[in-house]
């Protein structure tokens, strides 16, 4: 995609985070919560120290744990923690840890240890002193740890973190306390908790944090175990469930325990509705090598293979959906475990729809989460997929009987070495979730459209400077000029007529796509396809505007020159911009562009925006953005 960058914007200056006043607002901050009294207190033989401005020594006691909201740095530095199954060593490097209040708050623990001989004391009583000197922890905060310290116990520096995609969602209104956490009943605040709130955290009660139920502990060891065995193949997971049913926090827990013992872990996502490491709409193959240590706005990263779907639901085309699956799936070499995260849509045509995805990637092993009543779907053993026949594959008994033509999904063959789609072998672990209202539709924490809305945003935070300083608006950044002639045009999820395209697509979010066609354009407007392609997507990007005299696309993204290059396909879906990106822009006086209240709804394709909230009452931010 030929494209060349305009003029350099200013720079606000930046923001200094040195002196007696930042240290007077870390401290202001801690006394925020003292005075809300949404701490609860200290649990005994918790010890935080402060070690410098923004960072604290935590030592746990065997066994012992911390709950938390809020965001760190964490480092390891004598003994060994666990944090949503990884574990956490001195030989590793710090590592960023995010615990919104929009989801179940982390739990940091410390791993048992075993107790040293006394001769041995000494010794590690002087590797910890020299652990806590390398990391320029100050000498009274030192002497104040190594009170409190044990050989059995684990020591941890927890330093304040900041990088550009928090810095950009906290800047909107909305989402400013996104890290902290919205009602708590004790009143009681310790001089520990002023500590670990100065770096950026606040202690949970522990049941708060996740349940892990012993159906879960059971399926994550067989699971483990099945991974990491030499003998037996590599292992393809499938997660399945209504919504509400803890997948994705499963998932999490299960690749952060295979990071363990793996160098790394494959992961497909086939939910578009709410995706682990991309924007909304996509299915896509990542390889994961580092811990998942945070909700998805986090740890959004470029995918091995990736497919632009469009749409948050495949409800209206399904057999697209499908061909996207195989076509993402093609691209796995099963050189290491594959976790693979399915739809919420498990009623109906959602679970007919599921059967056909069992049979085209032949799971060995499947993970069914569900409450114990199996209200929403029944028990997927193996003879019951091998029976019923699914929304465009056929049951055992069906293709026995059934010897007439098929159509459309239906003709799809295997993958080579995989045998009868109708006969599917694997493993079916269940498991049921413990935490309160599990599986109860509309129970979520933070309504879906929230969820990812803060997924665009976290990707567009990626265009955020990595200075500390001032947060960037995006309508001061500098996009990129697309020639109209250099880029094919598809609207995906519905039919616009030929002179409405450039309305539709102003001020809208564009998957930038590779197809393999070269673009011939015949005319001086856009380039438009009249089928939806199968292709690869790049990245994404939001089209700041459209210059009819010079043909140009106004598009502002954060991939990278040399893949923009590759890029020859603009994919408009029914995935929006958050609104809170329209109508929170700063520094406009007067109306504000790409927002109005004067238009004709009855034009295809037409909207109102529409309110997004937290569902629960003891949610203080709403995200309203409407």
């Amino acid at each position: 995609m030929p494209a060349r960058r305009g003029p350099p914007a200013r720079r606000p200056r930046r923001a200094s985070s040195r002196g007696g006043r930042a240290e007077a607002a870390w401290r202001d901050f801690a006394a925020s919560f003292a005075r809300a009294g949404m701490v609860p207190p200290a649990e005994p033989g918790l010890a935080a120290v402060e070690a410098a401005e923004g960072a604290a020594v935590l030592l746990l006691a065997p066994g012992q744990a911390l709950t938390f909201t809020g965001k760190c740095r964490l480092r390891c530095l004598f003994g060994a923690v666990r944090l949503l199954g990884f574990a956490v060593a001195p030989h590793q490097p710090a590592l960023p840890v995010f615990s919104p209040a929009s989801h179940c708050a982390l739990t940091l623990e410390a791993l048992p240890a075993d107790r040293p001989p006394a001769a041995d004391h000494r010794q590690l009583r002087a590797a910890a002193r020299a652990a806590l000197r390398a990391h320029s922890v100050r000498r009274q905060a030192r002497v104040k740890a190594m009170a409190r310290f044990s050989p059995e116990c684990a020591v941890v520096l927890l330093e304040h973190l900041d990088t550009p995609v928090t810095r950009f969602l906290l800047s909107h209104p909305l989402l400013s306390r996104l890290f902290e956490p919205q009602r708590k009943n004790e009143p009681s605040f310790t001089p520990e908790d002023a500590v670990l709130a100065s770096v950026g955290i606040v202690k949970r009660c522990p049941d708060q944090g996740l349940q892990v139920s012993e159906s879960m502990a059971l399926a994550l060891d067989e699971l483990l175990q099945a991974c990491c065995a030499e003998d037996e193949g590599v292992p393809v997971v499938l997660v399945c469930g209504p919504k509400n049913t803890g997948k994705s926090t499963f998932n999490r827990y299960l690749i952060n325990l295979l990071l363990n013992r793996l160098p790394s872990v494959e992961y497909m996502e086939c939910d578009i509705g709410q995706t682990e490491f991309t924007p909304p709409g996509c299915v896509s193959l990542s390889n994961v090598t580092e811990p998942v240590l945070g909700p998805p706005f986090t740890h959004l990263q470029t995918p091995r293979k990736m497919v632009y779907f469009g749409q948050t639901s495949c409800e209206q085309d399904t057999e697209r959906y499908l061909d996207v699956v195989k076509h993402v799936f093609s691209s796995y070499k099963k050189e290491v475990p594959l976790v693979i995260n399915t739809m919420g849509w498990v009623k109906g045509e959602g679970l007919l729809l599921l059967i056909d995805i069992i049979r085209l990637l032949s799971p060995s092993h499947i993970v069914q989460m569900d409450v114990y009543d199996w209200k929403a779907m029944a028990p997927l053993t193996p003879e019951y997929v091998h029976l019923t026949p699914g929304l465009y594959t056929k049951g055992r008994q069906q293709a026995k009987h059934n010897q007439m033509g098929t159509c459309g999904a239906e003709s799809w063959k295997p993958f080579e070495g995989e045998g009868d789609t109708s006969d599917p072998e694997y493993k079916l672990l269940y498991v049921h979730p413990e935490f309160p209202r599990a599986g109860v539709a509309g129970e979520a924490r933070v309504h879906s459209g929230i969820l990812r809305d803060m997924s665009i945003l976290g990707y567009l935070g990626q265009l955020q400077s990595p200075d500390i300083g001032a947060v960037l608006p995006l309508h001061t950044l500098v996009p990129y000029q697309v020639p109209f002639s250099a880029v094919a045009l598809r609207v995906i999820h519905t039919d616009v007529a030929p002179t409405n395209i450039m309305y539709a697509v102003n001020a809208s979010w564009v998957g930038l796509c590779r197809i393999p066609d070269e673009i011939r354009c015949q005319s001086n407007g856009p380039v438009l396809l009249t089928q939806t392609p199968l292709c690869d997507c790049l990245g994404f990007g939001v089209v700041r505007g459209v210059e009819m005299e010079k043909k140009l696309y106004h598009i502002l993204t954060p991939v990278p020159p040399e893949n923009l290059r590759l890029v020859n396909c603009l994919l408009l879906g029914n995935i929006a911009i958050p609104n809170c990106v329209l109508v929170g822009q700063q520094g406009i006086e007067g109306e504000i562009p790409y927002v109005t209240s004067d238009y004709n709804y009855s034009i295809l394709g037409s909207g109102k925006l529409r309110k997004k909230h937290f569902k629960k009452k003891e949610y203080a931010f709403n995200c309203d953005y409407t």
